[in-house]
């Protein structure tokens, strides 16, 4: 299997250049002063529809534009910051965008969703809804992680680190289906070969941890509940996986009480509105499963801020 290249990366960014923020890397001194490391957070909160996920979402509807393949409507499963994403993608581009979300869903992203005028379709099964949802339609799957265009549009976030702020030596990303972990770890890679790439997953949902235990990809039909929504992720990919084991130097897991108290302690630290999802990164230094490189310069991927609002008044 071809991995994702570092111009593969670059014609991305140049695809989605103008339909995506660039988002900030902003220097955290109260971060950096507890953990003795510069502490530096790639802001995808900010980017439109509310995470990263626009990214790969633009990046493979363009690239089949350029190929002449896009297609009337396009079909996806996620827990709403992708839905978001290609809900997004699609308004601009004129395709019809259906998905399948949890029964139960954050309401915020399901409102996300609609906004950009995606079209819900609520399923306690995921992968089954999917599989009925692209034959009764004929429309082609967008895939929330698993393809190397999608991949290679979460990888400029990671040309961008790399670009706007000084070399890393440890960039921390969230990791579900790994996706964003593959893209910014095949950027970081090639830009700044010195730098340690740690994902970063819930202990009750590590289908990439599962997966490369066992050296294949590991499907989790129903993963547990976990407060990070966003990365509940039922399977490692087939190009995901490959991607972890080449470029990725290590996935660590966190447990709910420790991304819950991240959570709370990332938005007092940033003044940023960030989901759970971003929390696991700060969760890994707060409880010791990741070290940072003392006098060195620490890179946090905030994933998204598509926050369950609700949610907020128990953080105190």
């Amino acid at each position: 299997m071809d991995l994702v290249t570092i111009d593969d990366i670059s014609d991305a960014a140049a695809r989605i250049d103008g339909l995506v923020l660039r988002t900030p890397l902003i220097d955290n001194q109260r971060l950096s002063g507890e953990f003795g490391t510069r502490v530096l957070l790639k802001a995808e909160n900010l980017q439109h529809s509310g995470s990263f996920k626009v990214r790969g979402a633009l990046n493979a509807l363009l690239s089949w534009q350029e190929r002449g393949e896009l297609p009337e409507g396009v079909v996806s499963f996620s827990a709403g910051n992708h839905a978001a994403a290609i809900a997004y993608a699609g308004k601009r581009l004129g395709v019809r965008v259906i998905v399948a979300m949890p029964s139960k869903p954050v309401p915020s992203k399901v409102a996300n969703v609609e906004r950009f005028g995606g079209e819900i379709v609520p399923t306690d099964d995921l992968a089954a809804t999917l599989a009925e949802l692209a034959e009764e339609h004929g429309y082609p799957i967008l895939h929330p992680f698993d393809q190397p265009e999608v991949i290679a549009g979460q990888g400029t976030a990671g040309l961008e680190l790399c670009a706007d702020g000084p070399s890393p030596d440890l960039v921390l990303v969230p990791v579900g289906g790994g996706g964003l972990l593959s893209g910014v770890a095949a950027a970081v890679r090639k830009l700044a070969p010195a730098a340690r790439v740690i994902g970063v997953e819930p202990a009750t949902s590590n289908a990439m941890g599962q997966s490369l235990a066992a050296g294949e990809v590991v499907r989790i039909p129903n993963p547990s509940a976990t407060v990070a929504d966003g990365l509940t992720a039922p399977f490692a990919g087939q190009y995901t996986l490959p991607h972890v084991q080449a470029y990725v130097d290590e996935v660590v897991e966190v447990d709910e009480d420790a991304i819950h108290s991240a959570w709370r302690e990332l938005i007092e630290a940033s003044k940023l509105l960030v989901e759970p999802a971003s929390a696991v990164c700060l969760a890994a230094l707060r409880s010791g499963v990741v070290r940072a490189p003392e006098g060195g310069v620490t890179v946090l991927v905030i994933s998204g801020g598509n926050a369950d609002l609700s949610r907020l008044a128990g953080l105190g």
